[in-house]
């Protein structure tokens, strides 16, 4: 009785190893990532009398505008901005402020906010 059983699974066995995935690829396929519209350098200092601030945009870019909010505090000094498409990646916006102050300039792209940079030459 035993032995018909061992035979059976000794035949069988074959058969249950095609359940199974034989091949498992090592490196799997490349894949393509466009990553979204990124700030990847923000810069505000002061140069003299005014606000210098520089921006690096990356990603995939359609062409739109790039606006800055500026602030002094919670006070709200202004808008501003800058048409930007695929060649044109970087800008340069300044703003007049002849006295120290807490500045932060709020940078958004298509209706979305990227980014807020921040320049405390008093404390806020």
């Amino acid at each position: 009785m035993k032995r018909p059983v061992l035979l059976a699974l000794a035949l069988a066995s074959p058969l249950l190893g095609g359940c199974r995935f034989n091949f498992v690829p090592l490196i799997p396929p490349a894949t393509s990532v466009t990553l979204p519209t990124r700030i990847t350098q923000a810069e505000l200092k002061r140069a003299g009398e005014e606000l210098r601030l520089s921006v690096t945009l990356d990603g995939r870019l359609e062409p739109g505008y790039l606006t800055v909010h500026w602030f002094d505090g919670s006070r709200d000094l202004g808008t501003d901005s800058v048409f930007l498409d695929a060649a044109k990646r970087t800008a340069e916006l300044t703003l007049p402020a002849p006295a120290p102050g807490a500045y932060r300039a709020v940078l958004s792209f298509g209706g979305t906010v990227l980014r807020q940079v921040e320049l405390y030459e008093v404390k806020p």
